[in-house]
């Protein structure tokens, strides 16, 4: 366990969510906070419904994870709905004290001192866990720091419900011992008008005081004068040749799941209208949104004469082997082989992929999203912008971009190099440096955040 001298004390942190696993934007953040709470002196725990963090430092609890069937079933009869049957109540109630007492577990067993709830307290997929947190933190009084990614008012399938009086209390709670932070300044505001609990604002981030290794066609854009960029291994040196992409053929990446929001659409409009040999490589599955926009995609694709390859099938977190002997890659093997990067979404939290392409060194495609528009953008990101549709501007710079090397090393450099100063992990440590302070008493802590 860690150990400050400064307090003479041990501090442990318990991470609390769903899900801990695989490369969703929660999963991805977590790792980082937890990087900076553990250089702060606190040994990490994690609380989940599913979990790929070693099993020392785990207490998996399966009716935590928003797809067991008992979960499912509460969130199907609560929205969409505008009432729900009194078994469900008396449901979600069996559900919260079974949780409950999982929790309070959880923190004697590794003796806690400090919890993060990670989304659990906003995006109410699993109603009974947010508000057995709620009760456990407000019996309790623990120190808190509760992440939102993101909150349920900013999803339309979430305003239909018969669970109001749940959603007002829990999602989230407005507790003195709960310190919450949000990543985005329009969830800041909305926080503070429709709950009145104020927020700090920690942006995601990237390593990118870290540059990745040279691979393919990467440009050593994340490199100072006289460094030498790390080797890249030899792993992934036919990326191109495993997802079909020849080698007269752009590879164009969009690095997201297959959701509406992510406006698809717009990136298949501008292959076709580039005129130009090329791929569009989707790197992730439809997800737990069903399937009928992928169908959507498959059929626009097919509709506007462009290459779409749907490659979930052999890229996950880790490097493996697939059944049939293919070759497993991650998505951090994908970016530095592609031409350009196309992030059309017409709504993001932040915006993970688009820290992403910037560390790799992609062009990027943009849709103004409003938190780009609101937060990122002032921050003097050169990349293709596109506002809900593709424009001929749009297409003409992107071929500019796609045909002058020169062009497109001067616009990845500069956006390495604003990345680095407005979303680095010292950002986030300085920030959150902050918050431990406050929570433990301990400046030692600061400083070694």
């Amino acid at each position: 366990m860690a150990y400050c001298s400064a307090c003479d004390k041990h501090h442990n942190v318990g991470f609390i969510s769903t899900r801990f696993a695989g490369t969703d934007g929660v999963s991805l953040e977590t790792d980082k906070w937890a990087s900076v709470f553990e250089k702060a002196g606190f040994t990490c725990f994690y609380f989940a419904g599913e979990i790929d963090r070693p099993s020392q430092c785990s207490y998996l609890v399966k009716k935590a994870h928003f797809k067991h069937p008992d979960i499912v079933d509460v969130y199907r009869n609560c929205f969409g709905a505008s009432a729900r049957g009194r078994y469900v109540t008396r449901k979600i109630y069996e559900l919260k004290r079974h949780l409950k007492d999982q929790l309070y577990k959880f923190i004697e067993k590794f003796e806690l001192d400090l919890l993060v709830p990670e989304n659990a307290l906003t995006i109410p997929l699993n109603i009974p866990l947010g508000i057995a947190l709620t009760e456990v933190i407000s019996e309790t009084g623990m120190p808190t720091i509760a992440h939102h990614h993101d909150f349920f008012w900013e999803r339309q399938h979430f305003m239909i419900n018969a669970c109001w009086e749940y959603l007002n209390m829990a999602f989230p709670p407005h507790l003195p011992s709960i310190q919450h932070v949000v990543i985005n300044s329009s969830a800041d505001n909305q926080l503070s008008l429709r709950t009145g609990i104020s927020a700090t604002i920690i942006p995601n981030v990237m390593d990118f005081d870290s540059p990745p290794p040279v691979s393919g066609n990467f440009e050593s854009c994340a490199l100072e004068p006289g460094d030498a960029p790390p080797p890249a291994d030899t792993y992934a040196a036919n990326v191109r040749r495993d997802l079909g992409v020849a080698h007269d053929e752009l590879l164009i990446l969009q690095p997201t799941r297959v959701v509406k929001r992510k406006g698809i659409e717009h990136a298949i409009e501008l292959v076709n209208r580039l005129g130009m040999k090329a791929k569009l490589v989707i790197s992730h599955a439809s997800g737990d949104e069903g399937y009928d926009y992928e169908r959507r995609v498959r059929e626009y694709s097919k509709l506007m004469k462009v290459d779409t390859y749907f490659v979930a099938n052999i890229i996950n977190e880790q490097r493996g082997k697939t059944k049939g002997g293919r070759k497993i890659y991650t998505l951090e093997d994908i970016y530095p082989h592609a031409d350009l990067v196309t992030y059309p979404s017409n709504f993001e939290g932040f915006g993970n992929a688009f820290l992403e392409a910037i560390y790799f060194c992609r062009p990027i495609v943009v849709n103004t999203y409003s938190i780009y528009t609101i937060d990122i953008k002032p921050k003097g990101f050169s990349v293709i912008e596109i506002d809900g549709y593709v424009t001929d501007e749009a297409v003409r710079k992107t071929k500019k971009v796609l045909t002058s090397p020169e062009l497109r090393s001067k616009m990845v450099t500069h956006n390495y190099q604003t990345a680095k100063k407005y979303y680095s992990y010292k950002v986030l440590a300085k920030k959150l440096g902050d918050l431990i302070a406050d929570c433990t008493g301990c400046q030692r802590l600061l400083n070694r955040a």
